[in-house]
């Protein structure tokens, strides 16, 4: 879904949540059930996600262009920004002020949000790339990389530190990844061509962006006191752009032949749902949320995706599968572990980057 939360999670996430790394937020008094919900959300839009899109991509029998699902998926995270803007701001006229003061207003902070604009673009269009080479199963394993990705960012970007046993588990999740994609289970039912390395370095590529486009926006974030909601208004205008583009540089000989809506189906327009609205929410709930619970989400959504995969597409779970996805779940759970303040923003004059990688 985003950084974390945002362009791509496992669902291109909207809005982006704090980096893995990073001290959860001050949790309002919610109760359990309350928490419960949020952690069954998180989940099911993880999973539902990748299975939903991975059925679009080699069920369907007339292929849609999946450069213009992205491009719809920004153009309705735009709208859905500026309802909850409005929503924030409490009238029209407070609305428009906000909109021309931050937005049309700031061309120079609608081209420093262009930059985590552009990587989530190209993060958004390597999952679709992903999921048609790949298992929903692999793929939703394998993404998690995006874990120590994104520690690596936090550290080198945020000038944080991360614990012993966090860098434990970020190569414990390395080697369960290397183990389902050593020999990566084949599903039965699916009869499109695939080539799985072209998956797996659509997914390299996915996760890289997803890193650095979250701690980036993250950074971007905490510079000023501009809302979240302007921030993301600024970033989809500049998503809309480079959509487009890749719309046009991509499939814009067949666009215009076919349609932009070219095989377009129910299914998919559930998966633009999923990327945009359910992004987007999750984005909101992860606030009622800690690292253990998120932990769990993730490790609960490779379970049902696995599910899914068996179900829908024939997969043949292997016993490197089996073993890489439960040092990824056991990995994510140590990762997201209470800790002692580990996490403060350190100053840079103390320690640089490479110190405290080499310390590890």
């Amino acid at each position: 879904m985003g950084g974390a939360a945002g362009h791509g999670g496992g669902c291109g996430p909207a809005v982006s949540a704090p980096s893995p790394g990073t001290m959860s937020p001050p949790k309002e008094n919610v109760s359990l059930l309350f928490k419960l919900y949020c952690l069954t959300v998180m989940t099911l839009v993880a999973a539902a996600y990748t299975v939903a899109l991975r059925y679009t991509r080699t069920v369907e029998t007339e292929l849609y262009f999946s450069t213009t699902a992205v491009c719809i998926t920004e153009v309705i995270k735009l709208f859905l920004s500026v309802g909850i803007l409005a929503k924030e701001t409490g009238s029209l006229t407070r609305l428009i002020t906000s909109l021309k003061e931050n937005v049309f207003g700031s061309p120079t902070e609608l081209l420093k949000l262009s930059v985590p604009s552009l990587v989530y673009a190209l993060q958004n269009n390597m999952a679709f790339v992903a999921l048609s080479n790949l298992d929903a199963a692999v793929y939703q394993v394998t993404y998690q990389l995006k874990i120590p990705c994104t520690a690596l960012c936090t550290v080198l970007m945020l000038n944080r530190t991360l614990s012993k046993l966090q860098w434990f588990s970020v190569f414990m999740l390395c080697g369960g990844v290397t183990l389902v994609q050593w020999k990566p289970a084949q599903a039965t039912k699916v009869q499109v061509e695939q080539n799985p390395w072209l998956g797996f370095g659509a997914i390299a590529v996915a996760v890289l962006c997803s890193g650095f486009a979250g701690v980036y926006f993250e950074k971007v974030l905490k510079s000023s006191d501009t809302s979240l909601w302007v921030r993301n208004i600024q970033m989809y205008l500049s998503g809309i752009v480079m959509t487009l583009f890749g719309v046009y540089m991509s499939d814009g000989a067949q666009v215009l032949e076919k349609g932009f809506f070219y095989g377009y189906t129910y299914y998919v327009w559930f998966v633009i749902f999923l990327a945009s609205v359910g992004g987007l929410y999750t984005s909101v709930v992860v606030k009622y949320t800690d690292n253990i619970m998120k932990g769990f989400s993730a490790a609960a959504a490779i379970v049902l995706s696995t599910v899914a995969s068996v179900i829908l597409f024939g997969l043949q779970i292997t016993v490197t599968f089996s073993l890489g996805a439960l040092l990824v779940c056991i990995s994510i759970y140590l990762y997201g572990l209470p800790r002692q303040d580990t996490t403060k923003i350190q100053p840079s004059e103390t320690k640089s980057s490479k110190e405290r990688l080499a310390t590890v």
